[in-house]
């Protein structure tokens, strides 16, 4: 059967996790594929093989020049729309679409309606948590986006979904104009991926986007203070008529918000008279791990949920069978009475503050990549609550005079090395500093990849490192 792709010469700029499976789709479809990637490895070389063995086109180490006769283009997420690639194709007319865009167009007349999430820090958490809330309450789902199944598979597969969960970055999102999901959260908003989209505020508007032609609810952050924050995001959107802003705070609940009484979380959104009612929806407690920004999360699942009609019920099953990912906030062990925490996912300022204000009394391994960031505000706002500091990596240097001007009475070790066996150093040298009832917190404020193949390999050496304490 003809589709909309029949005959038409698409380009998929790159390969890898997107661009392999969009130019199988595309192919599938009947259109004329020309995948253009830049690198041209044993990697490339094998998947383009495998491209060219089903008829798509495939061109090598040039991602950068617009191949003739392209009407429609289809990028991974991470080109950068500076890409003298995009520039060609905006002088020639052409449509860029991302996967997201792809898979959104690709869905059937009965497709699931998508609940959305986005944000700087705290997405995949998030969706995990709603995806566990939607099977509570007996809908079939998946986490999927930039998570778990892929888009595409999901929209193209042979599996049939009552809703999904899907995590979109802000990468997926600029690349997504005609996107519009049932309802969607912005958890939060700091300065990350700059390089990329130029400014703050261009990174805001991408994160923005996400809320666009919602039907039911857009999920905002009520404590966030930066700016623009989310509600100024919810406020800029067209959405459809009746689509409510739905408040999430770590405090007492106004009417059409979510937040915490008491050490229950309830609901003064989707209630009947939400100006005198409230419905509990389950315990702090019932959150794994029970960290302030932990809790905003499952706020925010919990919003998504309930603007599907979800039961309180559901959300109290679905956060209580929730286990989060390795290496955020993860409790490793505990030895002589001092524990020790792997948030090594903590890779921007943003993330560590989160990690820091969940503990009164840290040693704390930082340091790695800077990717660009200070961290005076992070130390000032932390100062109080260190015990010791342990400095690693690359950029360590940054993090010690943010150390020396704001906390200048915390012990710093600072260990000159960047080799993985650093970590088992750091380890014993925040055993050191620690005493009963501290926590030693790995969260680093800065990317692996100056001592690490990523940051799951960062958590794994601390958690080994630990566990030879124990021993």
């Amino acid at each position: 059967m003809p589709s909309e792709f029949t005959g038409k010469h698409v380009t998929v700029a790159g390969l890898g996790v997107s661009g392999v499976p969009a130019a199988k789709v595309l192919h599938g479809r009947g259109a004329h594929v020309t995948v253009v990637n830049d690198g041209d490895d044993e990697r490339a070389r094998t998947q383009a093989a495998e491209l060219e063995a089903l008829g798509v086109t495939v061109r090598l180490g040039d991602g950068d020049t617009l191949p003739e006769g392209t009407e429609l283009i289809v990028t991974a997420p991470g080109w950068k729309p500076t890409k003298p690639l995009f520039t060609a194709a905006g002088q020639a007319g052409v449509p860029v679409w991302g996967d997201v865009e792809l898979a959104w167009r690709l869905r059937g007349p009965d497709a699931a309606p998508w609940l959305a999430v986005t944000g700087t820090n705290g997405k995949t958490t998030t969706v995990q948590m709603l995806a566990s809330i939607l099977k509570a309450a007996g809908l079939r789902t998946a986490a999927v986006g930039n998570i778990g199944v892929s888009l595409l598979d999901a929209v193209t597969g042979d599996t049939e979904y009552d809703v999904l969960a899907v995590e979109l970055s802000s990468y997926q999102l600029h690349w997504a104009p005609s996107l519009r999901a049932h309802s969607a959260a912005v958890l939060n908003l700091a300065p990350d991926h700059l390089d990329w989209h130029g400014s703050m505020e261009a990174y805001a508007a991408d994160k923005g986007r996400i809320y666009e032609g919602n039907r039911v609810a857009c999920v905002y952050n009520v404590d966030a203070t930066d700016k623009p924050s989310t509600e100024d995001l919810v406020r800029a959107a067209d959405v459809e008529e009746g689509c409510r802003a739905i408040g999430f705070t770590l405090g007492t609940p106004g009417p059409s918000q979510l937040g915490v009484v008491e050490g229950l979380l309830v609901d003064r959104a989707f209630v009947e008279d939400r100006q005198k009612n409230a419905q509990e929806l389950a315990e702090v407690s019932d959150v794994n791990p029970p960290a302030p920004h932990n809790i905003a999360n499952a706020l925010a699942a919990a919003g998504l949920a309930r603007a599907f009609g979800v039961s309180a019920a559901a959300v109290r099953d679905g956060l209580r069978a929730f286990t989060p990912d390795a290496h955020r906030i993860a409790h490793v062990a505990d030895v002589d009475g001092v524990a020790y925490v792997d948030d090594s996912k903590a890779t921007n300022t943003h993330a560590t503050e989160a990690s820091l204000a969940a503990y009164e009394s840290i040693v704390w391994i930082a340091g790695g990549l800077a990717k660009g960031a200070t961290f005076d505000e992070l130390v000032a706002g932390a100062a109080k609550r260190l015990r010791g500091a342990v400095l690693i990596g690359a950029d360590r240097a940054l993090i010690r005079e943010a150390l020396a001007r704001h906390a200048p009475e915390v012990p710093v070790v600072d260990l000159d090395r960047t080799d993985t066996g650093a970590m088992l150093q750091a380890v014993q040298e925040a055993r050191r500093l620690a005493r009963p009832g501290d926590t030693v917190l790995l969260a680093p404020a800065c990317a692996s990849m100056d001592m690490f193949t990523n940051y799951n390999q960062r958590g794994d050496a601390f958690a080994q490192a630990v566990r030879e304490l124990g021993a």
